[in-house]
């Protein structure tokens, strides 16, 4: 036999595989009882109504800018829950619960795939945390908010969310489009790394229409998948490595650009990443000027993102987890609990007069 017929033409690049625990298995383990569904659907269609313009309240998706330890997220989820019905008059807060990384190169990739912060794959025991953190959220009364990067873990965690983006790296990504729209809650479009908004308008026209496409059912069968399209699209401007895009007139540029498609002219700003110069403590100054533009009667700004945890900064990931400094992001670095509040209460004592 010629030496080229020996050669492996299949998976010559893959190790291993292991099977994963199906969505519905997954969800009987870690049921929704009927408070958390009820918490849900609320969140969903408060968010829902604040982007038509049914609801006047801001929209504030605070949080993380990921989630690696469950013992201090349950303690910031209690505050934030206690802020967030001292201000529901006039915000409505869905928590960050970041499980996903999109890596331009490589890095820790999330508490989904390496929960152990270890460098090695656990998917089976992620997606458990993942679906334990968010089914206590809901039974708790705190909406929650996600970035969706894999097209199959909607099937393990979308019931539990009230809202969810599409980040700056996948916002082309004919897959993530598709996926969106056949998601059952509210979805934003964040613009591209390099400040591309239009990317993300097409991608709000893309998910409002029908597709079909590859996925899994719920007892992880790979199907054909036909989608009705989600009505409940929008942008969000997140600046880029060319600069920041949340002053009056990028804002106003975008809307603009959003009415000439035919589109509803609401979007999300968020205070970090370009628009921060990737710099935490900058968010603040970004988040008082949006709340400045809504003041001046720019109604068409619906909600913020702010990255936040119990203690400003950020820390790499030490050999040892033990060794990790409670309630400090490994990821991006985010503005402290102290801080978080204050701008929060000082944006609610303007905007309810």
């Amino acid at each position: 036999m010629p030496q080229s017929m020996k050669r492996k033409i299949e998976d010559s690049n893959v190790t291993g595989y292991r099977p994963l625990i199906t969505p519905v298995i997954l969800k009987q383990e870690l049921p929704l009882t009927n408070r958390a569904k009820e918490t849900v659907a609320r969140g969903r269609q408060a968010i829902v109504e604040s982007m038509r313009g049914k609801d006047k309240r801001i929209i504030l998706v605070v949080g993380q800018c990921s989630i690696h330890d469950t013992e201090s997220d349950a303690e910031y989820s209690k505050r934030l829950l206690s802020l967030s019905k001292a201000v529901e008059d006039v915000f409505i807060i869905a928590k960050r619960v970041y499980f996903e990384k999109p890596r331009t190169t490589i890095g820790w990739k999330g508490l989904i795939y390496d929960p152990n912060l270890d460098g090695k794959e656990n998917i089976n025991k992620g997606l458990r945390l993942a679906r334990e953190i968010l089914v206590r959220n809901a039974e708790m009364g705190l909406f929650s908010g996600t970035e969706f990067l894999d097209p199959f873990v909607p099937q393990y965690l979308g019931d539990t969310i009230s809202w969810a983006a599409i980040g700056a790296r996948t916002v082309q990504s004919s897959v993530h489009r598709q996926m969106a729209s056949g998601l059952s809650m509210p979805v934003g479009f964040k613009n591209s790394t390099q400040g591309d908004i239009t990317v993300a308008v097409q991608a709000v026209i893309a998910a409002s229409k029908a597709q079909w496409f590859l996925g899994m059912d719920q007892n992880g069968t790979v199907s054909a998948v036909n989608t009705r399209g989600n009505q409940d699209t929008h942008i969000i401007l997140r600046g880029s490595e060319r600069g920041p895009n949340y002053r009056t007139a990028s804002v106003r540029k975008a809307q603009a650009m959003l009415i000439e498609n035919g589109l509803n002219a609401a979007l999300m700003v968020d205070c970090s990443h370009g628009n921060s110069n990737k710099d935490y403590r900058m968010q603040s100054k970004v988040f008082r000027n949006v709340i400045g533009q809504i003041l001046r009667g720019n109604n068409g700004i619906k909600g913020l993102m702010l990255e936040s945890n119990i203690n400003e900064g950020s820390q790499p990931i030490p050999k040892n987890p033990k060794d990790l400094k409670y309630g400090v992001s490994v990821t991006d670095s985010c503005v402290g609990w102290e801080e978080t509040e204050k701008l929060i209460l000082d944006a609610h004592r303007l905007l309810r007069t």
